[in-house]
């Protein structure tokens, strides 16, 4: 029996032949190899963008696409800056790796006639960019490409799948929705008859992603897709203008009319986060006050992304941090959040500051024996106001971190000291913002002790009372949390005075109370000297990274234990919790409208243009 098994074995393996195989030799044959990725033109029209072409071309670099099937059409032109340097140095180094480079530099002249400025679009400008994007295509058709890729040189792609992405849509016109810090984005919902903007209510549920998929839209811009396989695509043109066109020269309306005219819907897509870009800046807003909006785009990015990397191709000049005129920078982190501390760290070096890492007091570390040997007693009737529990250990540590800190800027006689959280993130033109109010302060001779930078601001039935000829600064009502506040000496020796550890309760309840703004008066009866003169910056300088309820959100103060019975946790009810509404994001309404306003926040408004 086991012979016959054996024969009828050889006999199947001979007659069944297996799948590359056949009875005879001729017979035999391969699996068919998969088909090339498309070829696709990237078409880069570069101008003044030294600051952000490092960042730029690394996301470039890392798309997740084989770069023998990529030719990268690249021009730049009227530049101030070292753009033409940059991109030349970078393009001789790739240019091996990709299919095909294109390279249109011009050296002069450095502007257009009639602009005021390097961010002034005036007719000749648009007509320029109308032309090089026209010659893109142009080269794109020339050499049979089946995609092209516009992308302007400080859009960060910041998703590497994004070409595959937008290639699945199987849309002529496709855009990569792109995030910024304000509503402005990469696509209009809405245009009137004469080609304007046109707010419509589909705009923001998109934008702030309640509605997911791909939506048709009238008008994309800044980077976006084309599918040239399409036959409606050959009536697709940047220049020069259609025929009927009628509206303002301006290359984003010149090209959602030629693509309505050759019925060409496009579409804007925003399934997932694509990548982010900057607000545009102001026609009078100089280079520098492009490149630090720019670089507030680079930290939004790593709010919730690990930190970009730079071109691997280009070698960027070290940063010098510094502490802006402070005597120092404190930045409060628990050990056990790495992850928060290597991003502040990052963040704070990217905007070229110092600051000492204060190790946070871990509350749910230390037991009954740890505080009664520091002599720490709650306030008598302290209650939290929206749980109606007494105080958390997590509360306790967060107290005890600042309070450490105060000590330290009176053992060494620090004047003027900046404190800030680790859960921080930075408004736009924060570093000069920040030195500029400082300086106002001084010069001005204000009696402050302490200012508030970032903050909770809990009374918003009347307006904050505003400070005579100091810009951007108010008289700080009742207010909630700690992220971030320049502290004087004065002020640091005013709360230590008030020996706090003997009556404590949570440390931005404590702060209001030295200020005589409380609304619980059995609170500030206990603490006889409350002349704290605080203030607050108008608008906030530095919001959390993420709010209650927010995906990613975590408090190391709420959720905890009650401070003397680790058995009685405190996060039981964060979802009905009052407090839990009252700590949504800050609303329009606690603005106060009557500030002096600096002419930095006229650049940085968050429109949707």
């Amino acid at each position: 029996m086991p012979r016959v098994t054996s024969l009828l074995s050889a006999l199947l393996f001979v007659l069944v032949p297996g799948l590359s195989r056949g009875y005879f030799p001729e017979e035999r044959w391969s699996p068919e190899s998969p088909l090339l990725a498309p070829r696709v033109v990237i078409a880069l029209v570069c101008r003044n963008s030294a600051h952000s072409l490092p960042l730029f071309l690394g996301t470039i670099e890392r798309l997740n696409y084989p770069k023998d099937r990529i030719a990268l059409w690249v021009a730049t032109d009227h530049n101030l800056d070292n753009t033409t340097t940059i991109l030349r140095d970078w393009l001789v180094k790739v240019q091996n790796d990709y299919h095909y480079v294109e390279w249109r530099p011009e050296d002069e002249p450095s502007a257009f006639g009639d602009e005021v400025g390097p961010k002034h679009w005036n007719n000749l400008r648009y007509e320029h960019v109308m032309k090089l994007r026209q010659a893109a295509l142009d080269t794109a058709r020339e050499i049979w490409a089946d995609y092209l890729l516009v992308a302007d040189c400080d859009n960060l792609l910041t998703n590497r799948d994004v070409m595959w992405k937008l290639m699945k849509e199987n849309k002529t016109i496709v855009a990569p929705m792109l995030e910024s810090r304000a509503a402005y984005s990469n696509f209009w919902c809405g245009m009137t008859s004469q080609g304007y903007y046109k707010r419509t209510p589909a705009y923001m549920p998109i934008r702030k992603r309640e509605r997911r998929g791909c939506f048709a839209v009238p008008m994309v811009h800044s980077t976006y897709l084309l599918d040239l396989r399409k036959e409606s695509s050959r009536l697709l043109a940047f220049y020069p203008p259609h025929l009927e066109y009628s509206w303002v020269l301006d290359d984003v309306i010149v090209f959602a009319y030629s693509a309505r005219m050759a019925d060409v819907q496009m579409y804007v897509c925003n399934r997932e986060t694509y990548g982010y870009l900057p607000v545009p800046m102001r026609t009078h807003a100089t280079l520098q006050d492009e490149a630090e909006s720019f670089l507030h785009t680079n930290l939004e990015v790593m709010v919730k992304n690990p930190p970009l990397k730079p071109s691997s191709f280009l070698s960027l000049p070290p940063k010098q941090p510094n502490k802006m005129g402070f005597d120092e920078v404190f930045m409060i982190n628990l050990v056990r959040r790495s992850d928060r501390r290597e991003r502040m760290l990052r963040t704070l070096y990217e905007q070229e500051i110092s600051c000492k890492v204060v190790a946070a007091v871990d509350g749910k570390a230390m037991n009954n024996s740890d505080i009664e040997s520091m002599g720490i007693k709650m306030l008598p009737g302290y209650k939290d106001p929206y749980h109606g529990r007494p105080l958390t250990k997590g509360e306790l540590g967060c107290f005890l971190s600042h309070y450490n800190i105060w000590k330290e800027i009176v053992d060494r006689g620090l004047q003027t000291s900046l404190v800030i959280e680790d859960d921080l993130r930075f408004e736009v033109f924060f570093k000069r913002r920040l030195q500029a109010l400082l300086q106002e302060v001084m010069s001005h001779k204000l009696d402050w002790d302490l200012i508030y930078i970032g903050r909770k601001r809990m009374q918003v039935e009347y307006p904050e009372k505003s400070v005579p000829n100091i810009h951007n600064l108010v008289e700080a009502d009742y207010s909630y949390w700690t992220l971030g506040y320049m502290l004087s000496l004065q002020g640091a020796q005013k709360l230590l005075g008030a020996e706090p550890l003997s009556k404590m309760l949570p440390v931005d309840e404590f702060l209001p109370v030295m200020y005589d703004k409380h609304p619980v008066s059995e609170y500030m009866d206990h603490f006889e000297v409350r002349d704290l003169h605080a203030f607050s910056a108008e608008p906030l300088l530095v919001y959390p990274t993420h709010y209650t309820g927010d995906p990613g959100y975590i408090s190391d103060t709420e959720t905890s234990v009650v401070w003397d019975n680790e058995t009685v946790k405190t996060d039981w009810d964060r979802a009905k919790s009052r407090k839990t509404q009252e700590q949504g994001e800050l609303s329009f309404e606690a603005q106060n409208s009557d500030v002096l306003q600096s002419e930095l926040e006229n650049w940085s408004k968050r429109d949707e243009l």
